[in-house]
């Protein structure tokens, strides 16, 4: 046992050197409470701009109390994987209200976007296909497609021309797939979304985006990528996560009836996964309700938040990106610089995501902040005169 340890130790190594220079490790931080301002972490009282709870809903009084009630009734878990017992009418009826709140045709819920963003190619695509993705795309896009083994080509950031290129030069493929998100969550910036799709329609290829920075968070009443790059009847897939702006757990994939319908029987990553538990199921439906009542006001707050953060910044000689989704991103530089900003943001009890090489390019390091609907506004005012104080070296 010893010397099967010592074979595998040096497969686990990693560099921690700049946590241990710095003297802060700004990653699993132990959380004490709900997603309260302030929320406690480590014991202390912060203010939180780290998590993506856009709408500030993840604490709501109503949906805990939803999940209570599914609890008492269902219980805590299925046991089952949906296909063999864990299917219950609140999958069906929440599963329907989510494909006519994205615009949709049918749609199916994963454990997570990670299971649903790596399930669909493995699904789908086949070994003779192409597929062409926005080299930021997330991880989960990227290794799904890898377990393809397809041919796969980046096109440039949000670069139109470059995609149009890239398809009129490739052909003779059985299908080609474009992949994209809609809100790049490093950066803020959205999608051109409606050209993209545009481009697919006119090359026949087959459009792929992972909306899980904008539902919620773009488009009329929050409805997303869809929405806001107003298309209807949607001729492509769309893959979401459930666990940033609408506050809950768990992934979706949506299309036609008749791709959601195979998915359903041969997608090994819902198929060979234990259900989601109904009391999230539950919540899910009660969130949609809430947003479709109150998303202008919960808007108006996030974005708000968003833009008087970005001026305080802007005003205090910091670099950020450019960005029109309410995530306000600073660019920090190498590694140990945005390790140091966050610890000086931590020490000043703010609790922000750094993102380091390889989450993005070397030496493009940044401190994405997000500013949920829940947070009082005397809390981000504290924060605005914490910019003028600190500096990013």
């Amino acid at each position: 046992m010893n010397n099967e340890r010592d074979m595998l130790r040096e497969r686990l190594e990693y560099d921690a050197s700049v946590l241990q220079t710095v003297g802060h490790n700004p990653y699993y931080h132990r959380i004490n409470s709900g997603q309260n301002d302030p929320l406690y972490v480590d014991g202390r009282e912060v203010i939180n701009l780290a998590t993506n709870n856009y709408l500030g809903l993840s604490n709501d009084e109503r949906i805990k109390e939803v999940y209570i009630d599914a609890i008492r009734k269902y219980g805590v878990s299925m046991c089952a994987t949906p296909v063999a017992g864990g299917y219950t009418e609140l999958f069906e009826r929440t599963e329907e209200k989510l494909s006519r709140f994205i615009g949709i045709e049918s749609s199916l819920l994963y454990p997570s976007c990670y299971q649903a963003n790596n399930g669909i190619f493995s699904a789908v695509a086949r070994k003779e296909d192409l597929v062409l993705f926005d080299r930021f795309a997330h991880s989960s896009l990227i290794q799904g497609i890898r377990s393809v083994g397809c041919r796969a080509l980046p096109f440039s950031h949000n670069d139109v021309k470059c995609l149009e290129n890239l398809l009129r030069n490739n052909t003779g493929y059985d299908k080609v797939f474009v992949v994209t998100e809609s809100v790049f969550s490093t950066e803020g910036c959205i999608a051109p979304f409606r050209e993209i799709y545009d481009l697919c329609l006119r090359f026949g290829a087959i459009p792929v985006v992972d909306d899980s920075h904008g539902i919620g968070v773009i488009g009329r009443s929050g409805k997303g990528i869809l929405s806001y790059a107003g298309i209807e009847n949607y001729n492509g897939i769309y893959t979401t996560s459930l666990g940033k702006a609408l506050a809950n757990n768990c992934g979706v994939i949506g299309g036609s009836r008749e791709l959601i319908s195979f998915l359903s029987y041969f997608s090994s990553h819902l198929v060979y996964s234990t259900a989601l538990p109904p009391s999230v199921i539950a919540g899910i439906y009660k969130t949609l309700e809430i947003i479709e009542e109150e998303y202008d006001m919960l808007r108006e707050k996030v974005y708000g938040y968003a833009r008087m953060m970005k001026e305080a910044l802007a005003h205090d000689g910091f670099r950020l990106a450019c960005g029109e989704a309410p995530i306000t991103s600073i660019i920090a530089g190498d590694t140990e610089h945005t390790i140091r900003f966050a610890k000086s943001l931590y020490d000043n009890a703010v609790l922000s995501t750094p993102f380091v090489y390889p989450s993005v390019r070397k030496n493009e390091g940044k401190i994405r902040l997000i500013a949920g609907a829940n947070l009082k506004a005397e809390s981000i005012e504290r924060v605005i005169r914490l910019f003028g104080k600190i500096s990013i070296n």
